[in-house]
């Protein structure tokens, strides 16, 4: 505990307080307000957090797949870095070295061109899963939203 006088909350241990106890529907459930439906409030923010939760899972599946899908690319071109290695050193005269060099070079520079696009596509895939999620709960929740301003 530090003596701050500028801070009120300094000389508090808030370890002592058990949050875990805390629930937020039977406090705020004993409110009544007319027109004001509490428990279709508390269900919608329930809704919410299981979208924002599926969606924050498609996200990072993306993300682990896209992450291997790197690893692969890197041991692919490992494995094709000592092939290389084994082509150059075959070739005989100086001419047919730089024109294998230079296929080489052309056929790396496709090669990361597909993988840079096949990892873009699966980023924008996992992108676009998780925001489709989010729109569906933002769709449902303007509609629930209409239900309970119209009236009765």
């Amino acid at each position: 505990m530090s003596n701050n006088p500028f801070n009120p909350f300094a000389n508090i241990d808030f370890s002592k307080f058990d949050l875990s106890k805390f629930d937020l529907t039977k406090l705020l459930g004993d409110v009544k307000i007319p027109g004001f439906d509490m428990d279709a409030i508390m269900a919608a923010q329930r809704k919410n957090i299981e979208a924002l939760t599926a969606a924050n899972r498609a996200a990072v599946e993306g993300m682990q797949a896209v992450a291997q899908r790197q690893a692969e690319i890197l041991s692919q071109a490992m494995g094709e870095v000592s092939s290389i290695a084994q082509q150059l050193s075959a070739a005989g005269n100086p001419q047919e070295m730089t024109t294998k060099q230079a296929e080489l070079a052309r056929k790396a520079f496709e090669q990361a061109l597909a993988n840079m696009r096949e990892l873009a596509e699966m980023v924008s895939k996992s992108n676009t899963e998780a925001f489709a999620i989010i729109n569906k709960r933002v769709t449902e929740s303007l509609q629930e939203l209409k239900s309970l301003v119209t009236p009765k």
